[in-house]
């Protein structure tokens, strides 16, 4: 009997160890990640992938109202336009489909005072009262924040705080050129619960968006040169090659060198989405952002890729040169790599 028990009791330590583990490895769970998918596409304004991003949080049994309350919320972050294309999106999904409602957001009593529930909402977000030059500056901005952002909106419940952070960050970091704004909430989001890991997960799962010339295929046949995973689309193979390159975050490729001949060869960048790095040999790195664009002579020792929070995605064209050839060297070090900004 005895022997049975504690047979039993190992199994249950077994099942319970494993359990956990596999709980402790997941960083964001299904809901999170829903919630964070969601909000990167109404951000970009990628109303395709919305409609899948609604439908798979729907599918794993969000329900319309917690969608529809990050859509409110969002038009604070990114805009009535967006926010509106987002819940027109929704509104084509349930009328398709039948999902469950659930509660409902509850607009905050009339007569009530909303600077007051606004300023103490936000003072529980952020762990103490915000006050600032900008809020003197602009005093009108502050009575928005705290009566409509934080009183009416954050007050409808629905949502967790916590949720409502995700989502902000998330929108955030899709939308770009917001660091202030972004870094300010990253804290937020870990003052309401958030670990580092899963506001880091939050920024990387918010870029990766599709690429504008797809992604392709694992660029398995230089996967040997790349230090991360990189896929390649070839949308030109005739006259001169041009290649939609994608680095998942921490990817770069190796040190390396194009070959020409005369003075010709070499190669031209165009980024097309997210944020990844550029340095020659001798030089400092270089920050890389959508739209812009990199001249790569022949002879002059380079590497490329995405920044550790970040997808990235340039088009490589490469400049036509009779008999020219890459020149693959060395790997750009953890140590390099981390002293990037």
């Amino acid at each position: 009997m005895l022997k049975n028990i504690l047979i039993l009791l190992l199994a249950f330590g077994i099942s319970f160890f494993v359990e956990n583990s596999v709980m402790a490895k997941e960083t964001l769970n299904k809901k999170q990640t829903n919630i964070v998918m969601i909000s990167s596409y109404t951000a970009t304004g990628d109303l395709e992938n919305l409609e899948k991003a609604i439908k798979k949080g729907l599918e794993d049994r969000m329900t319309v109202n917690e969608v529809k309350e990050i859509l409110v919320q969002l038009y604070a972050y990114c805009g009535f336009p967006k926010s509106l294309n987002g819940l027109s999106t929704l509104m084509k999904i349930t009328k398709e489909s039948k999902y469950k409602n659930g509660e409902e957001g509850k607009p905050l009593p009339q007569g009530a005072d909303k600077n007051l529930i606004g300023e103490k909402t936000q003072t529980e977000l952020c762990g103490s009262s915000v006050k600032g030059e900008l809020f003197e500056f602009a005093p009108a901005i502050d009575d928005y924040l705290k009566e409509h952002l934080f009183g009416d909106i954050f007050a409808r419940g629905v949502l967790t705080n916590k949720e409502r952070e995700i989502a902000t960050i998330a929108a955030l970091k899709a939308i770009g050129n917001v660091e202030p704004q972004l870094n300010a909430h990253i804290q937020i989001g870990q003052h309401n619960g958030l670990t580092v890991e899963q506001t880091d997960k939050i920024q990387e799962l918010a870029t990766k968006q599709t690429p504008q010339f797809g992604i392709g295929n694992l660029n398995t046949g230089y996967a040997k040169y790349f230090r991360g995973n990189s896929y390649l689309n070839p949308l030109s193979t005739e006259q001169v090659g041009i290649y939609n390159v994608t680095f998942e975050p921490k990817c770069r490729n190796n040190w390396h060198i194009h070959h020409g001949t005369k003075g010709k060869g070499g190669q031209i960048l165009i980024v097309t989405d997210g944020r990844g790095y550029y340095q020659e040999w001798g030089k400092e790195p270089r920050e890389l952002k959508k739209g812009d664009i990199v001249n790569i002579p022949p002879e002059v020792k380079h590497w490329h890729g995405a920044a550790k929070d970040s997808w990235f995605s340039h088009i490589a064209i490469e400049v036509p040169s009779e008999g020219s050839t890459n020149e693959w060297l060395e790997e750009v070090s953890d140590t390099e790599y981390n002293k990037l900004k």
